[in-house]
């Protein structure tokens, strides 16, 4: 009697470790055929950012005139988005070149303060309607020079990457002003005008030319003012 009761604890035993076996085994299946995190990782492909190449403008040195920089940025999607990018890339300033090649930094002066923030789009036929902060005009250092390359600089800049805008409406906080520091006129668009570019390659075209200045604001030989480049590089003004 005994001797059957053994045999019958054994089998139980036996029947349950079985049991438990068949419950177990799934998961160990799954663990078999489980695919690795490298494996994912070597089959998926990441995206390249796309890029497209724009012309921007920025200040001459030593001369009140403009200057191309050919730059590759970010695609971006639908005019108002692109202008954002373009006028982001004017605020952000010129590119810094490899120290062999100009040692001393850019060979551009910025066109536009650091602080200026653009905070609306619209535009309007052929003319583009651009909302600042009050930081374009407050950080702005003055001077017909710098008034002239700013406002041409931005126009420029969008008339040569989107063909139809031919024109500039600026506003601050909403409202349209008539001039930045008291010298450029601004109470009409500004219109593009490429005869205020180094020339020193092909530069891209617009037919009507700005005739907003008055006589006294560009006289001939006159350098930008000093003005412009020590407050784009970081200084303060006096």
């Amino acid at each position: 009697m005994k001797k059957v009761f053994v045999w019958l604890l054994v089998v139980s035993l036996l029947a349950f470790l079985a049991g438990v076996a068949v419950v177990l085994k799934p998961f160990g299946d799954a663990d078999e055929t489980k695919i690795s995190p490298s494996a994912v990782t070597l089959n998926q492909t990441v995206e390249p950012e796309v890029k497209r190449e724009v012309i921007l403008y920025f200040g001459a040195l030593n001369a009140p005139l403009l200057e191309q920089e050919i730059r590759n940025v970010a695609e971006c999607d639908g005019e108002q988005a692109c202008i954002m990018g373009l006028v982001q890339a004017l605020i952000s300033g010129p590119e810094v070149k490899p120290e062999a090649q100009v040692p001393l930094g850019p060979e551009h002066v910025a066109v536009l303060p650091s602080e200026a923030m653009l905070l609306s789009v619209e535009v309007i036929d052929e003319t583009a309607r651009l909302n600042f902060n009050q930081a374009l005009i407050s950080h702005h250092p003055g001077g017909s020079s710098s008034e002239l390359l700013t406002v041409h600089a931005i126009v420029n800049t969008l008339a040569a990457n989107i063909p139809h805008i031919r024109g500039l409406e600026l506003l601050v906080n909403g409202e349209r002003i008539n001039t930045l520091r008291g010298h450029v006129d601004l109470s009409q668009p500004v219109i593009a005008d490429f005869s205020l570019v180094r020339q020193r390659g092909e530069v891209s075209m617009v037919d009507a030319v700005n005739d907003n200045i008055s006589n006294n604001d560009f006289d001939d030989g006159q350098l930008i003012d000093n003005k412009l480049q020590k407050n784009y590089r970081g200084d303060s003004i006096e």
